[in-house]
């Protein structure tokens, strides 16, 4: 399966990139979640819907987009 791609924004530090991270795993259907604090972006593994990854980074606190739509 392709990987999902998130722009992720309102990270500032090491604990909000770790809490993004936390929310995105805790999504049924993510074998894996990357989270790159520099470039804003999150690279998630599995077969978790887009919607629910979104959703999950937004009850996080931050902002998320799907950096390639399908």
């Amino acid at each position: 399966m392709t990987p999902i791609e998130l722009n992720i924004t309102g990270m500032t530090c090491g604990h909000c990139q770790a809490g993004v991270t936390r929310a995105l795993k805790a999504v049924p259907g993510v074998a894996d979640a990357q989270v790159d604090l520099q470039t804003g972006r999150a690279t998630v593994y599995g077969d978790a819907r887009p919607e629910a990854l979104i959703a999950a980074v937004l009850e996080e606190g931050y902002g998320a987009q799907a950096a390639n739509p399908q």
